[in-house]
């Protein structure tokens, strides 16, 4: 705050000391020391202040953020997109999508020299370089919906189910039939 050295101090006490006098320098401190006092606490209240307003703009600042995510997470939660639909469909899609009549048969290649010579004479289409030349596009195996798996294990258990409690029921009335 006040650099001052002892010296200083020293200097004006002596200044003090001549200038109020012995009488009223007691009180004069007194009063010096009150103002200084109430000094710090507007400081420090004001530093209070200041850090809780630097502290308000940062939690506004993280309030927006979060709203930007909550905004964002509702709108993945709304109806109109659903990721995992989305995924669905396209996997349907691909797995539907029917094979070009464009493409041919691959033409069976023929064998040892006579392969080379009918190659040579054209007869035979060279054989593809499979660093160059694209696969052949094979349909991939039908995918099952786990959906659709976990149902219909579900229909079957209940099934065995109803049979037991058929097969329990006819026992039942076995005997009953029979006496």
């Amino acid at each position: 705050m006040l650099d001052m050295s002892w010296g200083e101090v020293m200097v004006i006490g002596a200044v003090a000391l001549i200038v109020i006098g012995p009488k009223d320098l007691p009180r004069a401190l007194r009063t010096v020391g009150q103002v200084t006092g109430k000094l710090r606490r507007m400081a420090a209240e004001f530093q209070g202040q200041f850090n809780e307003a630097i502290r308000e703009a940062e939690l506004d600042d993280v309030k927006k953020q979060l709203q930007g995510v909550n905004d964002s997470v509702s709108s993945l939660n709304s109806t109109s997109f659903n990721p995992i639909q989305t995924i669905r469909d396209e996997l349907k899609t691909s797995i539907e999508k029917p094979v070009s009549e464009a493409s041919e048969p691959p033409v069976p290649q023929p064998t040892g020299d006579a392969s080379i010579q009918a190659i040579v004479e054209g007869r035979a289409p060279a054989p593809a370089d499979p660093l160059t030349e694209p696969m052949i596009d094979l349909p991939p195996p039908p995918m099952d919906d786990p959906a659709e798996a976990i149902a219909e294990s579900l229909r079957r258990e209940a099934e065995i189910e109803s049979q037991k409690k058929a097969a329990a029921a006819e026992a039942l009335e076995k005997p009953d039939a029979k006496a």
